[in-house]
């Protein structure tokens, strides 16, 4: 089936049983700027999804529509509905939907600085009313699957490493007991090793506590090999959807996502002209 087919026919559904249904939702920044357009995709409960695509494709803007953090930078769902568990929540504030149990964890980290990592965990649990016994005994989970930040608890966050701060944002995100956690490109700018370890404990943490989650990643060899499905966003829409592998697999995903043309990987001499036209642009 070719790519243009694909298009015209509605979003694939990964799972009957979905936790995020996002069906058709437009978003205008300064009641001006179009900035997605007719976006389409579902998470299953209790699945990895990966939201692909290069900088600028509109991943970002998907996440804070979800999440209801777009109005913060004079943004607006527009069209469109977004479903959080069987319910709308596209008119919900950002706080109320993560009582709900979907929670953001934001590109570029964002921990409190002048906090140390066990204060900025316990900033994850703010909105929640179940006793300082169960907070301490996530927090003892969080240390659990993050050893490394049991060593560095009472370190400031703004003096532990990339991966480290990643790493407390993940936990931060844990210690509000969600059902989804929406993660914004988690491996940039670090090292590979830990990106992997990342990667590691996220499919840790969605097969043991069931968590579901929604990748945002521009590396997409690696988004591949943990999730179970994805969606390609170019210029603020969906262009492709499928399972991992066959996503992986496919010739226009190799050639102009992972850079491997004919079974051979690409240079950058041969990525300045394409060898084989974006066939969702015709």
């Amino acid at each position: 089936m070719s790519v243009v087919e694909q298009k015209a026919k509605p979003a694939a559904t990964p799972s009957a049983d979905k936790i995020l249904s996002v069906n058709n939702i437009e978003v205008i920044y300064d009641h001006v700027i179009l900035v997605l357009k007719g976006v389409s995709l579902d998470v299953p409960k209790g699945g990895i999804v990966a939201l692909l695509g290069a900088n600028g494709a509109g991943k970002t803007t998907t996440l804070k529509a979800i999440s209801n953090l777009l109005r913060a930078e004079r943004g607006d769902v527009t069209k469109g509905a977004i479903l959080f568990d069987g319910e709308e929540v596209q008119n919900l504030s950002p706080n109320e939907l993560v009582r709900r149990g979907c929670i953001q964890v934001m590109e570029g980290r964002g921990c409190f600085g002048h906090l140390t990592i066990e204060e900025n965990l316990l900033t994850g649990a703010f909105t929640r009313r179940d006793g300082k016994t169960a907070i301490r005994h996530d927090m003892e989970m969080v240390y659990g699957y993050f050893p490394r930040l049991a060593e560095r608890r009472n370190s400031l966050a703004g003096y532990t490493s990339g991966g480290e701060q990643q790493m407390c944002a993940v936990g931060r995100a844990l210690m509000s007991r969600p059902k989804m956690i929406l993660l914004d490109e988690p491996s940039m700018g670090l090292a590979p090793q830990i990106v992997e370890e990342i990667f590691e404990i996220v499919r840790d943490l969605n097969d043991r506590e069931q968590v579901s989650f929604l990748l945002a990643e521009q590396n997409t060899n690696m988004a591949l090999r943990y999730a179970r499905y994805g969606y390609i966003l170019e210029n603020g829409r969906v262009v492709m959807d499928g399972d991992a592998k066959s996503l992986a697999e496919n010739e226009d995903v190799k050639e102009f996502y992972l850079g491997i043309s004919e079974g051979r990987r690409k240079s950058f001499r041969d990525g300045k002209h394409y060898r084989r036209r974006k066939r969702w642009l015709a």
